[in-house]
């Protein structure tokens, strides 16, 4: 069964899923950035997961050898962190039952699970897609905070 992710749900309205992503890099060392991110469904599994876009290729590259994330979300000084394992789903990352439809959906999706809305849903998908934007999923392992 995975974590309750209720905490996430309810502190992602406060700043539009504004938060911290650490990833590990290969030396070990932490790498943190931030983005907005939200709770969705998964695609495939239906299972709730966290989703935030990215592009980078130093992040992508990071999270193909080494998945583990931790994200932390703040709203003055009530938190909630997520720790899990990252799953990405974009033009080079695949996935079975996510096709280039899904992929849009998807992206959406996750940008809506942020807060995100868009006057002109065609020019975000064209931008989606000429950046080669990932959808990065992360499954919750544990779920933490003063929430």
């Amino acid at each position: 069964m995975s974590p309750d992710l209720e905490p996430v749900r309810r502190i992602v309205t406060a700043e539009h899923g504004l938060c911290s992503v650490s990833v590990v890099r290969a030396d070990g060392a932490p790498h943190s950035s931030l983005v907005n991110a939200g709770v969705l469904d998964h695609p495939i599994t239906g299972e709730p997961v966290v989703g935030y876009v990215t592009y980078g290729p130093v992040k992508l590259r990071t999270l193909r050898a080494r998945p583990a994330t931790s994200i932390l979300w703040r709203a003055g000084w009530r938190w909630a962190a997520v720790d899990g394992t990252s799953e990405l789903i974009g033009p080079d990352d695949p996935a079975d039952g996510v096709d280039a439809e899904g992929l849009r959906l998807l992206l959406r999706a996750v940008f809506v699970s942020a807060g995100g809305t868009h006057d002109d849903w065609d020019a975000y998908d064209a931008a989606m897609r000429s950046e080669g934007r990932v959808a990065v999923l992360v499954r919750p392992a544990k779920v933490y905070g003063n929430h």
